[in-house]
């Protein structure tokens, strides 16, 4: 962001009064209407006397600068991606959300009584943030880490297992898992007891840090093959330390179709949707949004996942009670989204989904 500043530093002190209300009115038009402003019109809407040819002459030391363009043959003049980019650096005002506004996002992604997991908070989050943006609302979530509540193996084959983990929301995870050569139904058996007498009642992290502890009364309670199964369901369950989170849920998808001229824009937007199906995709968006703190503004090809999409992506981060980021929740949309307005939404999206991530953890 470093050159970012050194160039919209440049640009500005380049710019007069006339040229930065000039420039100001054609973004602004854009991001109402998408519509490209011309000269007559500019002069009319102006708080100073400015006559079209004037206004032209404007026009044109703004697209010398690479802030604006002249779309086809029309006489009216659009935002550049640079252009956008320096008007939300440098011209952009955040409000503060409403009472009300704040009321409105708290009740949506609310836990519901009977649902107590993260789930349908996740779910409802995506789609206000699609609701409230008119584009497509985004949330990355961690892997769940549940309470566990009981544990299982089932053997299927001589050297598979299937290990049930039931949380104490009675979500339910299976995993398979390879069994240590010549291990016995009632190793098997042993070693869901031992996780279930000892272990029931803590998350799979916490799991991890008592099996430490427990080190001695795992020896002598469990033989070596028992011992080895309890390690390979834990770590099948838990993943690799440090593994980003894998959930991508999305929302208004169809928003996006909304105003596509022809089949290139249909075409981009396919490009973005098979963006989104790829899991390095999730990992992405989620450097993305690491790379700063608060609320992340990329528009157009400046976000190399979406590029070819030409679509602009606004993305928070959130964090658990141990202050590592755990997800993030986002927009994306055309590049004429209403910036202004998304960021507060977004920023305090993240806020609350940190907020209900402490309290879930």
């Amino acid at each position: 962001m470093g050159n970012s500043t050194i160039r919209d530093g440049q640009i500005s002190s380049a710019l007069d009064e006339r040229s930065r209300e000039v420039f100001r009115r054609i973004v602004e038009t854009y991001l109402d209407s998408g519509e490209p402003l011309g000269s007559r019109n500019l002069s009319r809407i102006l708080p100073m006397t400015l006559s079209p040819a004037s206004v032209r002459n404007v026009m044109s030391d703004l697209e010398e600068l690479g802030l604006i363009y002249a779309p086809h043959i029309s006489a009216g003049r659009l935002p550049t991606q640079m252009g956008l980019r320096f008007f939300v650096d440098a011209f952009m005002q955040v409000g503060n959300l409403s009472e009300e506004e704040r009321g409105s996002i708290e009740r949506q992604i609310r836990p519901s009584e009977d649902d107590q997991s993260m789930e349908g908070v996740f779910n409802e989050a995506s789609r206000m943030l699609s609701g409230l943006s008119r584009g497509a609302g985004l949330v990355i979530a961690a892997k769940s880490d549940p309470v566990l509540k009981h544990v299982e193996f089932i053997r299927l084959e001589p050297t598979k297992a299937l290990a049930v983990l039931v949380g104490e929301h009675n979500q339910v995870e299976n995993r398979i898992i390879d069994l240590p050569a010549g291990v016995t139904a009632s190793q098997l058996t042993e070693a869901a007891n031992f996780l279930n007498a000892h272990l029931a009642g803590q998350t799979l992290h916490e799991v991890r840090s008592q099996l430490e502890k427990l080190k001695g009364q795992v020896e002598s309670e469990l033989d070596e093959l028992s011992r080895d199964l309890v390690e390979r369901g834990l770590a099948v369950w838990s993943g690799g330390e440090g593994e980003k989170p894998t959930r991508l849920i999305v929302r208004g998808r169809a928003n996006l179709l909304e105003g596509l001229a022809g089949l290139e824009d249909i075409d981009r937007l396919r490009l973005l949707f098979d963006d989104l199906e790829r899991k390095e995709s999730l990992i992405e968006i989620l450097n993305l949004a690491e790379t700063g703190p608060g609320v992340r503004i990329f528009i157009g090809s400046e976000n190399k996942l979406f590029s070819l999409s030409g679509s602009s992506l606004i993305v928070a981060p959130y964090r658990d009670g141990d202050d590592r980021i755990v997800g993030a929740v986002g927009v994306i949309g055309p590049t004429r989204l209403n910036y202004s307005r998304i960021v507060p939404m977004v920023d305090y999206t993240a806020q609350l989904m940190a907020r209900l991530s402490r309290k879930g953890s």
